[in-house]
C-alpha cells in the first residue's frame, strides 16, 4: 500500500487529478489524500469542478484564498508542510504551474518526500509569466517528471533532466475524452447560450489583465467581429474590466463549469484565449483556437493552423479570423490512458 497526496488549487489541476484519481480509485493498493488549497474558491471555479468530474471532496481544503503571488504561495507554503508532517505520503503530485504547484513543490522538497510533477516539460521561454517560474523551479526540485508530450521531453532533456523524465501523454486529453460524452448527456441540444453561431473567448493572464491597454486591444477586436463573442469573466479579469469598455458584442457570463464549458467548445465557432489548456481543450475538440499571447507552451497545436499565435493588436486579432486549419489534427498528447501510465508507474518505483 503506498499513500499519494494530490494537491490542487485551480480549475486546469481539478480537470487534471480527476483523470489520476478515477484510476487510484480502481485499485486497492493506494490510499489518496486530495488537499485543496483554495487558490481558486469562487464556486464556479472550484466546486462545480469536484461535482462534475467525480472528485472525491477534498480531505483538506487550506483556504488560502487570492494574494499576491508571495502572499499566496507562502500561506501554501507554510500550511501545506504541516500537512505533509502529519499524513506522511510516499508521493506527492503536484500538477501544471500555479502557485500552488510551486509551493507544494517546495514544501514537499524541504521534507525530503518524492515529488512528481504532472505536466512537466512546458516553456514558454518567458520569464515575466509567473506561471514560467513555477514550472521551471518544480521541474528541477521533483524526482519524476511525466511530460505531455515528446516536445516537453526533448526540453526537459536540455536542461539536464532527462533521466528523470517518462512520456507519460496528456491527462487533460483523458479528462475530455471522457467528460465529452457526459457533457452531451447532461445537456443533450440544448444551447448553453442564446446564439446560433458564436466565438468563445477567455482573458485571465497577468498580462493581459493588469494591463489595460492589452485589455483594451482585446476588446476592440472583439467587439468588431461578425459574430458574438462570449466570454465567461475570470474573476481577474472582473477586477479589471472597469477600467475599460467591452463593447455590446461582448456576451459576458459567468464562469462555467467543465461540462458547460466543453459544450460550449462544442457549439462555438472558434475559440479566442490566452490560457495554456483552452488551446488544448480546443485542440481537442476539433476547434481552432486564436492565442492571445505571444508564445504558447503548445506548440504541436500550430501544426496545420490548428492554432495562431496573435498577441493583442486588434489587426491581428481580426485578420486570424479568416484563417482555417489546413489539415488534419496530428497525434501528439496520447492514447487518452496517461493516468493509468503515471499511476502504474509510481507504483514500479
Amino acid at each position: 500500500m503506498i499513500k499519494i497526496v494530490n494537491i490542487v488549487g485551480a480549475r486546469p489541476q481539478f480537470i487534471k487529478c480527476a483523470a489520476i484519481s478515477r484510476v487510484i480509485r480502481e485499485r486497492s493498493d493506494i490510499e489518496e489524500v486530495i488537499v485543496h488549497t483554495g487558490q481558486h474558491y469562487d464556486r464556479n471555479m472550484s466546486e462545480i469542478f469536484f461535482k462534475e468530474l467525480d472528485i472525491p471532496e477534498p480531505d483538506v481544503n487550506l483556504g488560502v484564498g487570492s494574494g499576491t503571488h508571495a502572499v499566496q504561495t507562502a500561506e501554501i507554503l507554510s500550511s501545506f508542510e504541516k500537512i505533509l508532517l502529519d499524513v506522511k505520503p510516499d508521493w506527492v503530485l503536484v500538477y501544471g504551474d500555479t502557485n500552488s504547484t510551486l509551493a507544494a513543490a517546495l514544501a514537499a522538497s524541504k521534507l525530503n518526500l518524492k515529488i512528481a510533477h504532472v505536466e512537466a516539460g512546458l516553456r514558454s521561454f518567458n520569464r515575466e509569466m509567473p506561471e514560467e517560474i513555477n514550472r521551471i523551479v518544480t521541474d528541477h526540485v521533483s524526482d519524476i517528471l511525466f511530460a505531455p508530450t515528446q516536445t516537453a521531453m526533448d526540453l526537459l532533456a536540455a536542461e539536464g533532466l532527462a533521466g528523470l523524465s517518462n512520456l507519460s501523454g496528456d491527462v487533460m486529453y483523458d479528462s475530455v475524452l471522457y467528460s465529452r460524452s457526459l457533457a452531451e448527456k447532461k445537456f443533450g441540444n440544448t444551447r448553453i447560450v442564446p446564439y446560433d453561431n458564436f466565438y468563445l473567448a477567455t482573458v485571465h493572464r497577468q498580462e493581459n489583465t493588469d494591463r489595460p491597454e492589452r485589455l483594451e486591444s482585446i476588446f476592440k477586436a472583439f467587439e468588431r467581429m461578425d459574430l458574438p463573442v462570449v466570454l465567461p469573466l475570470h474573476p481577474r479579469t472582473k477586477n479589471t474590466i472597469g477600467k475599460v469598455n467591452p463593447g455590446e458584442n461582448i456576451k459576458i457570463i459567468e464562469p462555467v463549469g467543465y461540462l458547460e464549458m466543453l459544450m460550449l467548445l462544442h457549439q462555438s465557432q472558434k475559440v479566442l484565449t490566452d490560457s495554456g489548456g483552452l488551446q488544448k481543450e480546443a485542440f481537442f475538440m476539433e476547434k481552432q483556437c486564436i492565442t492571445l499571447r505571444e508564445e504558447t507552451e503548445w506548440t504541436e497545436t500550430l501544426n496545420d493552423n490548428w492554432n495562431s499565435i496573435v498577441g493583442t493588436d486588434t489587426e491581428k486579432i481580426l485578420e486570424s479570423l479568416k484563417t482555417e486549419p489546413t489539415g488534419e489534427r496530428g497525434n501528439y498528447f496520447g492514447d487518452g490512458r496517461a493516468a493509468h501510465h503515471i499511476i502504474n508507474t509510481l507504483l514500479q518505483q
